[in-house]
């Protein structure tokens, strides 16, 4: 049976819905005006984070695709935020019993500001948790909420979500009722509903369930900001930034979460951005029925996968398909009988649905709706439903990305300021101060200030025993363009795939590609051309089988334009079938512009570098203290064609002090799958590599994880490091090394909302805090490894789950942040470990592109970048 949203028909069978051929269909052309822009750009990205954008090394398709700036949004993922009626998991102690301090003594100290404020007046009550039931059922929240608001008087002060209810009274219930307080109220319709009020259990000061408490308490409290919560978190309608070019708004607002820290209860309050668009999927539904000659499949190519609003309850759906044999006429079951979807909201919404002839949009329960007893299809009307996010289209956009950027990119002295309006719009509201005194909870006026270190610069090394000490820019790219890479490796067999008609602009490139290589003492030859008639998928795939047969050591491939499907047949017959390193540009990005000829060049002398790299040369290097040490990343990406289906890549350096080798592998495991069986392989496949470079085995192994929340960790300790700690130690007391195996692993969180702020400025490069803010129960510090040019940078935080390799807390960061030098695609620094980088880089492509795993002879080469 399918339904539209709260309906209050959560279980049991019910008649189908009626059906409306389909040749009865149509759209209203009134409703869907809208306005048709054709955008154009590339996406500027790169390693990088925070809300800025960096400076991208390989200006080729392959990395203008995969960019990895992100825009501020709503859908964080906070540490530690309650979302909604979630419940905080289990706390997981990784923190070492006998470890005697988690905080280096490198650098130069320094005191930063955070965007946490400190609960001065530490909550000292008993709280009793309450379970509401309502007869008959009451399925809309608001109005839960409403009737018990009629007993105020008796209750007292309470929180209520919408089924558990927090109270630090003890409700004297009526004798002989089971421990159940019964009240009765009454619907506008005059029907006599039951409220039940029974006792489940405490919440003493010390549990941590209290932290949900005090996350419930905060978010009620920021209602009487006049705020409108959209998804997970409040917005400011009132305060929205309109982008009437581009039909969309920005909702300022703001993610929270109340935490205990290594010493105080801290508010951790980050400013966010919502993109709302003004067009409704109805909206798209009349620009596809009129630009596209199949409708149906275009609009379902569209908005399948979107996330929509429905401002009638103010909730957001996925879009999982869309019923073209269905419209608002059709009806459904419910408990007074069958109603039809436009007499459904004009009786529960006083909507008026203007198109009795559209489609209806299919969005399936979730598991957590399923867990609940809601079970069946939900049925939402295209014109109330309203688009969120961005398409690609809007993402390659620049003029869209810029006009977003100039409101959503704060500087940190415009970002301190919005901090701390909030906290005075918090104080200055009657409302949200009654609460708060009521709890006994009251809030610090001002941000948190810190102790921090600034780590020492590192020494970049390039050829012929160059080095150079990188300043705060952290930015490498002037002073390579003038000397030779660390190690290089002559290209002397290569070949060149382009269409024909661009031939002489692709001659051009490869004659400025081999000009830079000279003058960085590098050798490239002239290649062989392939010119083919047609930029068909089809052509391109005979050219590489082609190339490949003469055993080249890298093919270029010239496209006409990004394409993704033309990009995702070249790869997969040069990582697949014909494996051989490849490098894909576009004729867009190496045609000579005159008025931009010193661009082209330093075009050219990235794509040189990433040739280099991707036939195991070393562009740079950095300084590495240990001798034997291994350094891996891990990243799971999934793959949009197949929710269920995901890949994980694991990249390792093959002891960096010496050798600039590198090991790869991927692979392929369904939802739900466990990882410990696979990462295991695929390590013991990197140590038999190292092994084999090598004649033995690391010495110590630095694993960095990455794409771990905190829901997950549980199953990262618990599971993942457990067994691979087994696995390794059995390899290496099979070779004679009893102690087996000395390894750190580290889960690396990029999505957090900390930052920090120096003198109302960015922290330089290298900053790390590794006290006050971070987690009593873990081994933990942030690093702030980018410089940004624009908004505010974001920190990455480093948890050490496991570490038996000797090293104290100050050399794991000093080594963490040396890790972040060495990416190839970028001369300077990126926000994770560069394995951590590779292992993501490697994960997209497959996920992506390739959907199975690369051939293995290819498992030794940076090919992915």
């Amino acid at each position: 049976m399918n339904v539209p949203p709260n309906t209050g028909i959560s279980r049991g069978r019910g008649r189908g819905t009626k059906r409306v051929p389909e040749a009865n269909r149509g759209l209203v052309p009134q409703l869907g005006q809208s306005s048709q822009s054709s955008h154009s750009g590339g996406a500027t990205g790169g390693a990088g984070g925070g809300d800025a954008p960096v400076k991208d090394l390989d200006p080729s398709f392959e990395t203008l695709r995969s960019g990895e700036t992100e825009l501020p949004s709503s859908e964080g993922d906070p540490r530690g935020s309650v979302r909604g009626r979630r419940l905080i998991t289990d706390v997981v102690h990784s923190r070492p019993q006998g470890l005697a301090t988690k905080c280096g003594t490198t650098g130069t100290r320094i005191t930063v500001q955070t965007n946490y404020f400190k609960i001065v007046k530490r909550p000292n009550w008993t709280i009793y948790q309450y379970r509401v039931d309502f007869s008959p059922d009451v399925d809309n929240t608001r109005l839960r909420r409403a009737f018990l608001h009629e007993h105020r008087s008796l209750l007292g002060g309470y929180i209520f979500d919408g089924t558990i209810l927090f109270s630090s009274n003890h409700f004297k219930a009526k004798p002989n009722s089971t421990n159940v307080l019964e009240l009765v109220t009454q619907s506008r319709a005059g029907e006599n509903i039951q409220i039940k009020i029974k006792h489940v259990g405490s919440v003493e000061t010390a549990d941590n369930q209290q932290f949900q408490v005090l996350n419930l308490i905060l978010r009620r409290a920021m209602e009487g900001l006049n705020l409108q919560l959209v998804s997970r978190n409040y917005f400011d309608a009132k305060a929205k930034i309109n982008l009437e070019n581009y039909r969309m708004e920005l909702w300022p607002g703001y993610q929270t979460s109340i935490r205990q820290h290594e010493g105080d209860i801290l508010l951790c309050a980050e400013i966010a951005h919502k993109v709302m668009r003004t067009d409704t999927l109805y909206n798209i539904l009349s620009e596809v029925v009129r630009d596209s000659d199949d409708y149906q499949t275009a609009f379902k190519r569209q908005v399948i996968g979107m996330v929509v609003l429905t401002d009638y309850n103010n909730k957001t759906y996925r879009v999982d398909d869309i019923d073209f044999n269905s419209s608002p006429l059709s009806k459904f079951a419910q408990k007074e009988g069958e109603i039809s979807y436009c007499d459904y909201y004009k009786k529960r919404y006083n909507i008026t649905i203007r198109d009795l002839k559209q489609p209806l949009v299919v969005s399936r329960p979730t598991e957590r709706n399923i867990r609940g007893g809601e079970d069946k299809l939900i049925m939402l009307i295209p014109e109330l439903a309203r688009a969120t996010g961005m398409t690609d289209n809007m993402r390659s956009n620049f003029r869209l990305m810029k006009a977003m950027s100039e409101h959503t990119r704060l500087t940190p002295d415009r970002r301190i300021e919005r901090l701390r309006t909030f906290n005075q719009r918090l104080k200055s509201s009657k409302e949200s101060m009654e609460l708060m005194k009521s709890w006994q909870i009251e809030l610090d006026t001002a941000l948190v200030e810190i102790p921090a270190r600034v780590l020492p610069p590192q020494n970049i090394l390039l050829g012929n025993n160059k080095k150079y000490l990188c300043d705060s820019r952290a930015d490498w790219s002037n002073e390579f363009r003038n000397s030779s890479m660390f190690s290089h490796v002559d290209i002397k067999r290569w070949l060149v795939i382009t269409p024909r008609r661009s031939i002489n602009q692709t001659q051009d490139f490869v004659r400025m590609c081999i000009r830079v290589a000279q003058g960085m003492r590098m050798t490239i030859l002239d290649p062989r051309f392939d010119e083919i008639n047609d930029d068909r998928n089809a052509t391109y795939s005979q050219a590489i089988d082609n190339a490949a047969a003469k055993d080249p050591q890298i093919v270029m491939v010239v496209m006409n334009a990004p394409n993704e499907e033309k990009y995702s047949t070249i790869k997969k017959r040069a990582c697949v079938d014909r494996p051989v390193p490849s490098q894909v540009v576009t004729l867009k990005t190496i045609a000579p512009r005159p008025e931009k000829s010193a661009g082209l060049m330093s075009i050219a002398t990235k794509v040189v570098i990433q040739m280099n790299a991707k036939l195991m040369g070393a562009p740079w290097m950095v300084d590495l203290p240990l001798r034997g040490l291994m350094t891996v990343g891990f990243d799971v990406c999934h793959s949009p064609k197949n929710k269920n289906k995901s890949f994980g890549a694991l990249v390792a350096t093959m002891d960096m002090k010496t050798s600039t080798r590198y090991f790869s592998s991927v692979t392929e495991h369904m939802k739900g799958q466990e990882l410990s069986d696979q990462m295991s392989i695929t390590m013991t496949c990197a140590l038999k590599a190292y092994r084999e470079h090598h004649g033995t085995l690391p010495e110590r192994i630095l694993f960095f994880r990455d794409g771990v929340g905190d829901g997950q960790l549980h199953q990262v300790v618990n599971a993942e490091v457990k067994f691979l700690k087994e696995k390794l130690d059995e390899i290496y007391k099979s070779a004679g090394m009893q102690d087996g195996c000395r390894m750190a692993f580290m889960v690396v969180a990029k999505r957090i909302n900390t930052r920090y702020f120096s003198n109302k400025r960015n922290p330089v490069p290298g900053t790390v805090v590794d006290d006050v803010i971070t987690l009593p129960e873990r081994y933990d510090f942030f690093l702030v490894s980018q410089s940004v040019r624009q908004g505010t940078v974001s920190p990455t935080n480093y948890n050490v789950i496991h570490d038996n390799m000797g090293l104290s807390a100050d050399k794991l960061q000093i080594l963490s942040y040396k890790m972040t030098h060495m990416y190839y695609n970028y001369s300077a620094t990126c926000r994770v470990p560069a394995v951590c980088q590779y292992a993501h880089k490697l994960a997209f492509l497959v996920a992506e592109s390739i959907n199975r795993a690369p051939a293995a002879g290819l498992n030794n080469q940076l090919y992915f970048l």
